[in-house]
């Protein structure tokens, strides 16, 4: 695992290498003979990582640099959105501040302004009135207050209707629907403060009746997919489709070019097929030859996060009662280290995320809650409405 985590470092061995650093990790990997390697964020994709090892002669699963610019390119993504016609958030892309600012006067709020580039799930930012929506511009465009992820932006229209994760796997011909999710990316409860990476997920959506599920698929994904190959760039992997399920059917918000986080905690674990006999078929070209199932049980995960998070916020402290929770309980590390003594700490943003699963969403939240309050750290925070469900 590279660069790993608390928890990683109980399954695998951590390598102390940034996951951009393509060079040491091919030569890690040609070093350990690594028989297959499998991408799970965004940077390393963007930076060419599945070009890299493929020219190594090492399996790699995730798309290559050009097809990952579904994800690593909003402004990429948009065009290819419109040019082939898929259902999408009416929207226009800008690389010069003023005609970005004469656009915006000229629009209805609110309006969702992107980044172009990788922002690490804080690149998408609502203007409520033409004052917001300047000030966003200038900080993104002028002070680059994300670097050059911000350089180019996409104003896209705010979209009324449900949002929606929707996931799907290929191997560039075949695309078979995984499964989708909801994602909570604003940091407190109610949706109320910034937006996050996402606090918590769960799966599957209430809403997402089969004859919803596919006609995301032949209306979404299939085309993304079809369109990324006659494009030059055929894309395997896993295909994230964010989505609003509006009265005139589902629309396509962005792409993301892998699972999701925190997504992936809830899906994965309805997923009854063998991860590694997808990744592979994926590999190798034969999706076609596989039956993927998924369990019908749901999932709920739920992030907790350093207090202050995502603007100002301390690491560094000892996390308590991993080891007091129910045995079907499952904790995804993320930003969390070892001591010197082993001891677990805080280490980053979304620290951890507590999945559990159930014959209903209520039993799974149910589950999560009753043994989350059970974890500390000093200053911890989480959501409590993930997966709670307003009766109609």
């Amino acid at each position: 695992m590279a660069p790993g985590n608390a928890g990683t470092a109980h399954i695998a061995q951590n390598l102390d290498i940034k996951d951009t650093d393509l060079l040491a990790l091919t030569e890690s990997a040609k070093q350990k003979r690594v028989d297959l390697v499998v991408v799970g964020p965004e940077a390393p994709l963007a930076a060419g990582i599945v070009d890299r090892f493929q020219a190594a002669g090492i399996p790699i699963f995730g798309p290559n640099k050009a097809a990952a610019r579904i994800e690593s390119s909003k402004t990429f993504s948009e065009a290819l959105l419109l040019k082939y016609g898929i259902p999408c958030a009416r929207g226009a892309a800008f690389s010069g501040y003023q005609a970005a600012v004469d656009y915006v006067k000229q629009q209805r709020f609110p309006v969702w302004i992107k980044a172009d580039g990788l922002a690490a799930g804080k690149g998408a930012i609502i203007a409520d009135t033409l004052p917001d929506a300047i000030e966003i511009l200038s900080g993104l465009m002028e002070k680059k207050t994300l670097g050059a992820s911000g350089e180019k932006v996409v104003i896209q229209e705010n979209l009324a209707g449900r949002e929606m994760s929707a996931f799907a796997i290929t191997d560039g011909k075949t695309v078979v629907p995984l499964t989708s999710a909801c994602d909570y990316k604003r940091v407190y409860d109610g949706d109320q403060g910034p937006n996050t990476g996402g606090m918590g997920s769960y799966s599957p959506p209430e809403f997402a009746t089969p004859q919803l599920e596919k006609t995301v698929l032949e209306k979404s994904m299939m085309p993304a997919v079809r369109a990324m190959a006659q494009e030059g760039s055929p894309y395997q992997g896993i295909l994230y489709g964010g989505l609003f399920i509006t009265k005139e059917g589902p629309k396509v918000i962005e792409f993301n070019a892998r699972l999701g986080d925190p997504e992936t905690q809830v899906i994965l674990p309805r997923l009854k097929t063998d991860l590694l006999e997808i990744i592979m078929a994926v590999i190798n070209g034969k999706l076609n030859q596989l039956k993927i199932e998924i369990s019908n049980e749901a999932c709920v995960g739920v992030v907790m996060a350093p207090g202050g998070y995502p603007v100002s916020y301390k690491t560094g402290f000892p996390i308590s009662g991993l080891g007091d929770l129910d045995k079907d309980i499952m904790v995804f590390h993320a930003g969390t280290k070892l001591g010197t003594d082993n001891q677990v700490l805080t280490s980053g943003g979304r620290t951890l995320t507590v999945a559990a699963k159930g014959k209903t969403l209520a039993q799974a939240r149910e589950k999560v809650y009753a043994n989350i309050s059970r974890i500390k750290f000093e200053g911890c925070h989480y959501r409590k409405d993930i997966a709670l469900i307003k009766s109609k």
